[in-house]
């Protein structure tokens, strides 16, 4: 059984920065496309960002530039750098493997204003 776990999360001023860590069981970081996304209350879930097996990046246009997801294969784990940080970026942020049904439980972000 695949357990993904994010931490990182807290409580920031705008303009600030977080760096969320996504621990994932087993092996399967470097060999997996992984993603980040974000739940704001009252919201549907939305795509943050993506990390392909073989390095390649992808971004909504509303974190484009801020935020930086990368790996460390080492640590089995996936990483996601916020910084500029804004009041919208307030959320729930979950770890999936892209195209399963994996998730972590989630770990919140909170940008005061």
């Amino acid at each position: 059984q695949v357990q993904l776990v994010e931490s990182g999360g807290g409580l920031v001023q705008a303009g600030g920065s977080l760096r969320l860590s996504c621990a994932a069981s087993g092996s399967i970081v470097n060999i997996k496309a992984m993603g980040w996304y974000r739940q704001a209350p009252g919201k549907q879930r939305e795509l943050v960002a993506t990390l392909s097996s073989n390095g390649h990046t992808n971004y909504a246009a509303s974190v484009k530039g801020r935020f930086t997801i990368s790996r460390d294969n080492a640590k089995n784990t996936v990483y996601l750098q916020m910084n500029s940080l804004k009041p919208e970026d307030t959320a729930d942020y979950y770890c999936n493997i892209i195209g399963t049904t994996y998730w972590g439980k989630g770990t919140l972000v909170t940008v005061s204003s």
